[in-house]
């Protein structure tokens, strides 16, 4: 058997990142992952990054490239009953911004950071578990090339995601979880074409929700709301913008420059939270405690509050012998977990088109966008979300 300081479950950007703060802190961290690096790296994920996510990449030591091949983003646009207005981030914010950067980039920064710095990571884990997390020897087992092995820690940190096994080791009767299924899912695609616009446009539509973004100056990232039935099969690149122009305002309409699909998919919508986050020496961290709709761009913002919160404490407790962080952190980080939820359930709400709001639920989005643009006020509290709200 091995030891450690604090075993990380998943090799995903929450996982990495809490490695390398805990690494730069002097806090030893194993992390254990059941795909491959390969694949970890073949996610494709948003890249709308807020001003405190970039910080603390900057922090971990990771933030050079981003910092000079991000996108600032200083607004972005929303499109509904063929109009386009633009919501301006720095002008309502005292110039704060967002930074477009995917995350599959965050996720190789982190990557090559702790490959340079010789830190352990165990790929193609086969049947991790996590034993003993309520008392006071925590540790976890997994299979390797058919040898098994086991790691001893104080801490387990949970970052493997909705489906991993941090969350699913906990009994029933200490969890309590709440969710959201929304009745419909985005098509998106990717492809090697410039963006329709230089910052991102969010489209309400009679026809349904479509998104327009970017990972690069050449590299296009759009969906449109599709059935949560829908098969990736049954759309033909051409099919697929055509009924993106469709949905965009005349002018983008006429500006979209189309090309041949790299990926594509249809991502299902859901809102959830678990509670609490702490069971013992056991922590959820990121996709394992929460999930939001892409709508509101908070996923992997949200998971690096997580980490920010937890990196905090377990510092606190490791080289100051505090346990004040350790036992705040679920009710600190789930405070802002939900009014992250709360936003993005709203933009979901005024965008999409949900087939029991009829007539009646159109309208009712449309003048909420429309008292939207005549209330500073009203943008203020728009912006000061998208942009991400204060740790």
């Amino acid at each position: 058997m091995t030891r450690t300081q604090v075993a990380i479950i998943g090799a995903g950007p929450s996982g990495l990142l809490l490695g390398q703060l805990l690494h730069r802190a002097g806090i030893d961290a194993v992390i254990i992952e059941r795909k491959s690096a390969a694949y970890v790296l073949s996610r494709i994920r948003a890249g709308v990054l807020e001003q405190g996510t970039v910080d603390v990449l900057a922090r971990a030591g990771v933030g050079d490239r981003l910092k000079a091949e991000g996108l600032v983003h200083h607004g972005f646009a929303l499109a509904f009953d063929g109009r386009r207005r633009r919501i301006d981030l720095g002008s309502l914010l005292g110039g704060r911004h967002v930074t477009v950067y995917g995350q599959t980039e965050v996720t190789r920064d982190l990557m090559d950071a702790r490959q340079a710095a010789g830190l352990p990571t165990v790929y193609d884990a086969d049947e991790v578990a996590l034993h003993d997390f309520d008392g006071p020897n925590p540790r976890v087992s997994w299979r390797k090339d058919g040898v098994s092995h086991s790691l001893s820690c104080d801490v387990i940190a949970g970052c493997d995601g909705f489906h991993g096994v941090s969350r699913t080791s906990v009994p029933d009767a200490s969890i309590r979880t709440f969710e959201k299924v929304y009745p419909f899912g985005w098509l998106g695609i990717l492809a090697d074409v410039p963006p329709v616009s230089h910052e991102l446009i969010y489209a309400n539509h009679e026809r349904g929700f479509a998104l327009c973004s970017m990972r690069s100056a050449s590299r296009s990232r759009y969906y449109v709301q599709c059935a949560i039935d829908e098969k990736v099969e049954a759309w033909s690149d051409q099919r697929f913008w055509d009924e993106l122009r469709l949905r965009l305002d005349p002018e983008a309409a006429e500006a979209l420059v189309t090309g041949p699909s790299i990926e594509k998919s249809v991502a299902p919508l859901r809102s959830f939270v678990a509670e609490p986050l702490r069971f013992g020496r056991l922590f959820l961290v990121g996709d394992a405690a929460h999930i939001v709709p892409p709508t509101g761009a908070k996923g992997l913002n949200l998971a690096v509050g997580d980490v920010h919160y937890l990196a905090t404490a377990l510092e606190e407790h490791f080289t100051g012998g505090s346990q004040a962080g350790i036992d705040a952190y679920s009710a600190t980080a789930l405070a802002r977990i939900w009014k992250a939820e709360r936003f993005s359930w709203w933009m979901t709400s005024i965008l999409h088109r949900f087939p029991e709001g009829g007539e009646f639920g159109q309208r009712m989005q449309i003048a909420e966008l429309d008292y939207l643009f005549s209330s500073v006020a009203a943008q203020t509290a728009l912006a000061e979300n998208y942009v991400g709200l204060p740790y």
